[in-house]
């Protein structure tokens, strides 16, 4: 029988994504490399190649990793609780990591425990509230967009560099040519990285999107009920 190998066993795809994220958070998306990787690991840059060939891999095995966290809803969930509850989900791994935002880039968030979790359910959940395929597609990459946009904005887990280096941009503007920005710092800073901005306006495109109740039907009066095939006066 072929001996295994203690590099591969030591680097299973849970650690090898682990420790990816941990080195990204710590030291921001430059810091991933290969090699740099492997040394975490403790195992040869080959035995890293062997499990996965190339960046690509290696940042779809990281999302696929966290969206492993996305909750699974209970069947019967009113349909805005079940949405909300899965991207706001979504929206917090997601602003927990930003460094693996900005080196996916534009690539599709694609993986089976996203599409299991969030894709397929939401779709699912969507057309059985009596939605069209179009309509629940629309829906879901409106707020999949919502989502990912309000991520990747701003470093959610430095607020206070975030605002320190706005107010700065903000400081060297000319307040005649911008009196709307310059007047108005006071407010901009807080909005930047403020989470309720993002869960307010999920909210509302969940409120724009669900399909309406079907007016409930009261009974009729007896009188109403005869209607032209009643007996006639």
């Amino acid at each position: 029988m072929p001996r295994s190998s203690a590099s591969l066993d030591r680097a299973t795809p849970d650690r090898i994504a682990e420790t990816a994220l941990r080195l990204v958070d710590e030291a921001g998306p430059g810091a991933l490399t290969f090699r740099a990787l492997a040394a975490r690991l403790g195992i040869s840059l080959a035995s890293l190649q062997r499990r996965c060939t190339d960046l690509a891999g290696l940042l779809d095995l990281c999302t696929d990793h966290l969206a492993a966290r996305l909750p699974e809803i209970e069947p019967g969930t009113d349909w805005g609780t079940a949405t909300e509850t899965r991207f706001a989900a979504l929206y917090r791994l997601l602003s927990d990591h930003p460094g693996l935002l900005a080196l996916r880039g534009a690539r599709p968030w694609l993986g089976p425990n996203l599409l299991a979790r969030l894709v397929e359910p939401q779709l699912a959940d969507s057309l059985a509230a009596g939605m069209t395929p179009q309509e629940a597609i629309t829906a879901y990459r409106r707020m999949y967009l919502l989502t990912l946009g309000s991520a990747s904005f701003v470093d959610h887990r430095d607020p206070r560099g975030t605002q320190a280096l706005t107010r700065t941009a903000l400081a060297a503007l000319d307040p005649q040519e911008y009196p709307a920005l310059s007047g108005n710092v006071a407010a901009i800073l807080p909005a930047l990285t403020d989470h309720e901005v993002y869960y307010g306006a999920l909210r509302q495109l969940v409120a724009a999107a669900a399909v309406p109740e079907p007016p409930a039907t009261s009974p009729s009066h007896p009188a109403d009920a005869r209607g032209k095939s009643g007996p006639q006066e």
